[in-house]
């Protein structure tokens, strides 16, 4: 198999299907756009969590070794990528735990760097570290992180948020109708905006613009090159998911590899509703065209942290909310009845494909091929 997500088919066939949930304490658990785990204890408050995985080198070596079999990340990014999709499942981040598994040639001052930077990022995000686990196999040729995020849910019950898993009618989105709601009934949604915080393509922006930045400074300005390495500071959506949650929408799901076209199938496919874009409407920075088009990659299809995707019955009243924190927002289309996923772009109208690849992925196995300029 390539590297990066599974197809969603093989997914649904080979993982899905064999998962089997009836507990009443499962409120949120395994399906296509469901990066949050929710369990909810009787007169207690409900616990979500969330798992992320990858390739790390300290902070600063990311996306540079040549002879890695993928884009390393910082571990920073993976715990903020835990935070986001805690934020986006309607709980507050609160706790992490950190597992390294490390390659025979790890030496101890990685490690340190490594937790120093996995300390920090927790501290920025008012998160704890419970703990984890940390050992060398000879099976790792390169440092494996696997991080799992802990949050408390909003509300005091949980369950008045999130229907139970399994209950095909009412899948895990909310109905807008109340301030906190982040979950509820899928009829509810269909003629809700849809509303896109930020930009898109800002976490693969910054990843592409660090593992090319000597061919990319022989084409554009420095100033261009150096805003787009520094997009991770954007990549946090924490803030705008508590103020949505407080505004009350209907659904939110942060956008990250597949890039934003992946990230709104899979929260349509979640939620068994439609979907009508407006292309033209999609926030893109400057850089992320300039980056993507130098690089060979479609910025729709990229890596797209940072960016959060809302729905809610009021999207005009949710922007202008994000838009007085400080926090661009823009209204990309509509939720709508039955299966139909369209993208318009002026007289052009097509149907949204299912997820591809992260463009990301592609131009890391390509990049040797690249021509020299």
């Amino acid at each position: 198999m390539k590297t990066g997500k599974l197809p969603e088919n093989v997914l649904k066939r080979s993982v899905l299907r064999q998962i089997h949930t009836g507990s009443e304490t499962v409120q949120n658990g395994a399906g296509i756009g469901r990066d949050c785990a929710i369990l909810a204890f009787s007169g207690k408050e409900g616990i979500a969590a969330s798992m992320q995985e990858g390739l790390v080198a300290a902070q600063g070596e990311a996306f540079t070794d040549p002879a890695a079999s993928e884009p390393a990340l910082t571990i920073g990014t993976l715990i903020q990528r835990c935070a986001n999709n805690l934020a986006a499942g309607g709980a507050r981040p609160s706790a992490a735990m950190v597992t390294l598994l490390l390659p025979e040639r790890a030496q101890e001052a990685e490690v340190k760097a490594l937790m120093a930077e996995a300390a920090e990022k927790c501290r920025e995000l008012s998160m704890e570290i419970l703990g984890g686990q940390t050992r060398t196999t000879k099976g790792a040729d390169a440092v494996l992180a696997v991080v799992t995020g802990f949050g408390r849910m909003r509300g005091a019950d949980p369950a008045d948020a999130v229907p139970k898993s399994g209950d095909s009618k009412e899948p895990p989105f909310g109905d807008g109708s109340r301030k906190g709601a982040v979950r509820g009934k899928r009829a509810s949604l269909p003629g809700q905006d849809v509303v896109l915080s930020k930009w898109i393509g800002l976490e693969g922006t910054a990843l592409l613009a660090k593992g090319n930045r000597a061919r990319l400074l022989k084409r554009y300005p420095a100033y261009l090159v150096e805003e787009a390495e520094g997009f991770g500071r954007y990549l946090s959506i924490v803030p705008e998911a508590e103020i949505a949650a407080d505004f009350g929408i209907g659904a939110m799901h942060d956008a990250s590899e597949g890039g934003i076209l992946g990230a709104l199938w899979e929260l349509a496919e979640g939620a068994g509703v439609g979907l009508s874009i407006d292309m033209r409407k999609l926030p893109l920075r400057q850089e992320t065209v300039e980056v993507c088009e130098c690089c060979g990659v479609n910025p729709y299809e990229l890596l797209a942290g940072g960016c959060l995707i809302m729905t809610a019955q009021d999207g005009p009243g949710l922007a202008a909310a994000l838009e007085r924190e400080g926090i661009p927002a823009a209204l990309v289309g509509k939720v709508t009845e039955g299966n139909d996923r369209i993208l318009i772009n002026g007289d052009e109208i097509r149907y949204m494909d299912r997820p591809k690849r992260d463009g990301v992925y592609g131009f890391w196995e390509s990049r040797d091929l690249l021509p020299r300029e």
